[in-house]
Order: structure tokens, then C-alpha cells, then sequence
């Protein structure tokens, strides 16, 4: 199990790297809104390729860090029915979930996503808007977006079957909604006391 897990901290690895470098495109596009927007008040222009660069960076953004965010185990879920069941019963809903619906729905998407931006690149499509940017890179985003999930995909199939197995401890042991609030609520105590 040695050789799937040092390929799964690769992965974690690469993908928390991204995940948080992206972070950064958030506010590039925060201020690329803003320019555009005091650009088009104060010297009334504006260019459709503004509103599409805003668009690209928070595309990518929101695509590149989908796997560090599946990672960090922050995707939504139903933790009121997941919650009442025990651990090892999570961990195979985990483990079926990820084999099941994640790993066929982001292979999917990567099949069809690779001819789909080399169309788009060949062409050199653009966008239909007057004065719009060049349109692969956005579908391009949207390939390696699906990509990286996929690996982060294998890398979480690998956590929870070494999980499983006893061979690593849980890097995200589930704590409920109400054991949260009372951890919250205990360690405010705790700091009001001192």
C-alpha cells in the first residue's frame, strides 16, 4: 500500500499547490471588475473583452480548485443522514461514492473535454460577443479542471481504502454539525474563562 499512498500525497500535493495559487485569481478578477468598471464611468468605454477576462479568472479559478476543495473534504453533502451512520459505514459511502458517481462522471467529462478544446484551439474560435477574447483557454480550464479532479478522485479512493484497511489514520475524521457548534461553543467558553 506504500506505492498507491506516496502516489496519493503527490496528487494531494500538486493539487493543494494549485488549489491555493488559484486563490489569487479571485481577486485579479475583483480588480479587474473594478477597473473596468471606473474605466466605464469615468471615460465611458468598455470592452466585452473586460467582462470576459472576469469570467475566465473566476472559471478558473472555481475549476482548478475543485480538486483541492474535494481534498480539504469541503464539497456538499447531507451530513444529517451521512452523520447517522457509523464511521466505517461513512467510509464506504466515501469509497462507493467516488467509484460509482465521481470517478465516471469526471472521466466523462475529460474524454469529451479533450476533443472539444482542440477543436476550439485548431479553429481559433473566439467569442461571438464584439471585441471577446479567444475561447479555448476558458475550455481549456474547464479539461484540466476535470482532470486534476480526477486524479484527486484516485487519490481519495487510495486514502479510504488504506483508511479502511488500518493503514493510515483519517485525515478528515467527520465531526457533525451539532458536534461542531458544541467544540465552537466550548472553546469560546474556554476563552472568555481566560
Amino acid at each position: 500500500m506504500q506505492g498507491p499512498l506516496a502516489l496519493s500525497r503527490g496528487i494531494d500535493r500538486l493539487n493543494e499547490f494549485i488549489g491555493k495559487s488559484v486563490a489569487w485569481l479571485i481577486l485579479l478578477a475583483i480588480l479587474v471588475s473594478a477597473a473596468n468598471a471606473v474605466i466605464r464611468k469615468i471615460f465611458d468605454i468598455s470592452s466585452n473583452a473586460w467582462l470576459e477576462l472576469q469570467w475566465y479568472l473566476f472559471g478558473a479559478a472555481f475549476m482548478l480548485a475543485a480538486a483541492y476543495t474535494l481534498k480539504q473534504n469541503e464539497h456538499i453533502r447531507i451530513d444529517i443522514v451521512y452523520g447517522l451512520f457509523s464511521r466505517r459505514v461513512q467510509h464506504w459511502i466515501d469509497l462507493l461514492g467516488h467509484l460509482l458517481f465521481l470517478m465516471p462522471f469526471v472521466t466523462l467529462m475529460v474524454i469529451y473535454f479533450v476533443p472539444y478544446v482542440s477543436l476550439s484551439f485548431r479553429s481559433g474560435e473566439m467569442s461571438n460577443n464584439s471585441g471577446g477574447l479567444i475561447i479555448w483557454p476558458a475550455k481549456a480550464i474547464l479539461l484540466v479542471g476535470f482532470f486534476l479532479l480526477a486524479l484527486q478522485g484516485i487519490s481519495e479512493i487510495i486514502k479510504k481504502i488504506a483508511i479502511m484497511r488500518g493503514d493510515m489514520d483519517d485525515p478528515n475524521p467527520f465531526i457533525s454539525a451539532h458536534e461542531q457548534a458544541e467544540l465552537e461553543a466550548k472553546a469560546l467558553a474556554d476563552e472568555v474563562r481566560s
